[in-house]
């Protein structure tokens, strides 16, 4: 059996935390904290598998937690339940390794496919005794690559389609596209196109520009960034 600690100063999603966590029998809410502070002091003492982590709470925040954390020496996985969504704070939770990242207001389906993704992960590093192969290693980093970019693409976009997508955006990097001239190269309809340009506009990997020379409406261009 797992065990969960949750650090939410909000009683009502801590409740809900706890008892989506406790759907599944193989996990077990070890214990629940206002603040990063008291989890900090808890884990002196106390074994955390997962750590479910609100990134504003009193005392430290989300960053200052698992830096804490991680100098102590403990390393559960993290899951994070917040309403920070800014790119800056998204970039350095994710650069701390957390799991995965979900954003209030959330649903069931998410949280849940959130767990199963520690589940396979930990399976993964449990099953090969002290070592692991480089063949083993491997496939844990792709898996975990592959569920990540999933994870923040979230409902609506295809991690197929956004590899086409920025596939004929990093070949043809030196110019700029608009939505319908990449629907067109791609092969999919410009309203799809769209979505995913503003995700990638919205994570830093392409830049958006507007062109103004069209004569009739300002048009958007779009050109990789990386």
């Amino acid at each position: 059996m797992y065990n969960v600690i949750i650090v939410e100063d909000d009683p009502m999603v801590a409740a809900i935390d706890r008892q989506y966590v406790e759907t599944d029998r193989a996990f077990r809410v070890a214990g629940m904290f206002k603040n990063g502070q008291q989890a900090l002091e808890w884990l002196e003492n106390g074994r955390a598998d997962l750590v479910i982590l609100d990134y504003y709470t009193p005392a430290v925040n989300g960053v200052e937690f698992v830096d804490r954390m991680h100098a102590a020496g403990h390393s559960p996985s993290i899951i994070m339940v917040t309403s920070a969504s800014d790119t800056h704070i998204v970039r350095n939770m994710l650069s701390r390794g957390v799991l995965d990242y979900l954003i209030k207001p959330f649903e069931y389906a998410r949280f849940q496919q959130a767990m199963e993704k520690f589940v396979q992960s930990r399976q993964m590093l449990e099953g090969h005794g002290d070592n692991m192969s480089q063949e083993a290693i491997d496939r844990l980093v792709q898996a975990q690559s592959a569920q990540s970019e999933q994870a923040r693409l979230g409902k609506g976009l295809n991690e197929a389609t956004l590899r086409m997508i920025r596939g004929f955006l990093m070949e043809n990097r030196e110019h700029t596209w608009s939505s319908e001239q990449i629907a067109e190269a791609v092969g999919l309809s410009r309203i799809t196109v769209r979505r995913y340009m503003n995700y990638m506009v919205e994570t830093g990997e392409i830049l958006s520009t507007i062109d103004y020379r069209t004569g009739g409406r300002p048009s958007l261009r779009y050109q990789y960034a990386r």
